[in-house]
């Protein structure tokens, strides 16, 4: 395990999560799964700081995932582990029955973006990895969930499969989608999850669908002054094909994203770069935009190889739906937010909140982390990607999102990381878990808005939709980070 400080403030969590919870009515059972949680909040907040200090990418979470199961195994969950060809994917069940409620995790970490849980940008390790969108909050946050649920099942008598989903590689890996191709997601009736974020509110707007995939050009390589004629440098193809999928940006429609990195450009400027590597992603609102998006890079890919002699081979390392929004779910989850509530800082967490936020571009008030936002579905689809997508076309999904960070924090950067790290994220983590839990427990005991929830989905839908993945019958790309 990599070196890492320690949560500050740990002994604080209760104390600042109790400020902004309403009073659960008397007689509910379901009061017991808040007590359940407030118990435990310390031991899931050295949980996800071990995963934190883990910082594991894509297909790599081999530390972090056992560390979810042994809690869920401990928890006396029936586990499944390699499931859909990925080695850190897994599922862990309890009951049997409908419904069928899934509790979705994820444990990821991005590249390049170590950091310390201080104020001012302080890698631990240089080009290290770091938990720049919060995965190690989210898997933790899922486990607890999904265990205090389990418990009010017994204690209640509750009947029905409780099952958690341990989803490897959201990070461009699409891990979920191999998932649902493999038809683990078949039987589910509803599924239930969240996301670390800087304020406190239900998803009720759309993702962007995407793919993304690794171009490898291979060319000739030469010496770049004694006999470059002899040369056909795959870098050259690199940077045709970029130039012209740059020229695309102005005829695409306005909600396109296209991003690209350069993963490998050669070893040294005397040689001809016999190979060179271009990573790409392409975003839209709507899948089947995407595909033709994706289409005209292919061809900038063609055009580029023809046009220097080389040649090019493809791997597809992701490709997502958009998030299909489920209002009757949405509605649950939002009563069962503004039941926990928000939370206040303690003067430590103000102070470094206030000296983090110096070094973001646009600052929002502190104080709305001890708010939840209304629910809208009115604003258009957001500026991120996420597998969920693919779950929430094959069966009815909800999720939120929690003020895990400092108001104001963008996801992927340093000042996430930082915030993940210490009391804050954890904060905002039971936040979330308590948030599912409540959701789960009010689905388990209403069967008619299981069946609202299905009827919306299926109008969404439409009667002839039949979910085919763009990634086909390729197997995990389980060295993309690599």
């Amino acid at each position: 395990m990599r070196a890492s400080p320690r949560f500050s403030g740990i002994a604080l969590l209760l104390c600042g999560l109790s400020l902004g919870a309403q009073s659960p009515k008397g007689g509910d059972k379901t009061a017991t799964i808040l007590s359940a949680l407030d118990a435990r909040a310390a031991h899931y907040g050295d949980v996800a700081h071990q995963i934190w200090g883990f910082a594991e990418v894509g297909y790599q979470e081999v530390k972090s995932s056992a560390l979810l199961q042994s809690e869920l195994a401990a928890a006396g969950f029936t586990m499944k582990a390699g499931i859909a060809g990925m080695p850190t994917a897994f599922t862990a069940e309890y009951g049997s029955g409908k419904p069928v409620i899934a509790i979705i995790g994820e444990f990821d970490a991005l590249p390049g973006l170590s950091q310390a849980a201080v104020p001012t940008q302080q890698p631990i390790i240089a080009g290290g990895s770091g938990h720049g969108c919060g995965h190690h909050l989210f898997g933790t946050a899922a486990t607890a969930s999904a265990i205090a649920v389990k418990e009010w099942m017994i204690a209640n008598k509750i009947t029905g499969t409780l099952r958690f989903y341990g989803t490897p590689a959201e990070e461009g890996g699409a891990g979920k989608v191999y998932m649902v191709r493999d038809g683990l997601f078949d039987d589910v009736d509803v599924a239930v999850t969240w996301h670390p974020g800087d304020r406190n509110d239900v998803a009720a707007s759309s993702s962007l669908a995407n793919i993304s995939g690794k171009f490898r050009f291979k060319g000739v390589s030469a010496h770049a002054a004694a006999s470059p004629e002899q040369g056909r440098s795959a870098l050259d193809a690199v940077e045709a094909m970029d130039v012209m999928v740059n020229m695309m940006r102005e005829h695409v429609p306005q909600e396109t994203r296209i991003h690209y990195v350069i993963t490998n450009g050669g070893k040294a400027p005397n040689v001809v770069p016999d190979f060179a590597e271009v990573y790409y992603v392409v975003r839209h609102p709507d899948i089947k935009t995407v595909d033709a998006i994706w289409e005209r890079v292919l061809g900038a890919a063609k055009g580029a190889a023809l046009g220097t002699g080389t040649t090019y081979d493809l791997v597809v390392t992701g490709a997502v739906y958009n998030l299909l929004i489920n209002q009757t779910l949405a509605r649950v989850q939002q009563k069962a937010l503004e039941r926990v509530g928000g939370y206040s800082y303690t003067a430590e967490e103000t102070a470094f909140a206030e000296k983090l936020q110096k070094t973001l571009i646009s600052a929002v008030p502190l104080e709305s982390v001890q708010k939840i936002q209304p629910l809208d579905f009115t604003p258009p689809a957001g500026g991120g990607s996420t597998d969920v997508g693919d779950v929430s076309w094959r069966v009815p999904t909800v999720q939120m999102s929690a003020a895990t960070w400092v108001p104001g924090t963008p996801a992927h950067s340093w000042q996430a990381v930082a915030a993940g790290g210490m009391s804050i994220g954890a904060k905002g983590m039971v936040v979330a878990a308590k948030t599912m839990a409540l959701t789960a427990a009010e689905l388990f005991t209403s069967p008619a808005t299981i069946a609202a929830a299905r009827a919306e989905f299926e109008k969404q839908r439409g009667l002839n939709f039949v979910y085919a993945t763009r990634l086909g019958t390729q197997k995990p790309a389980l060295d993309y980070r690599k």
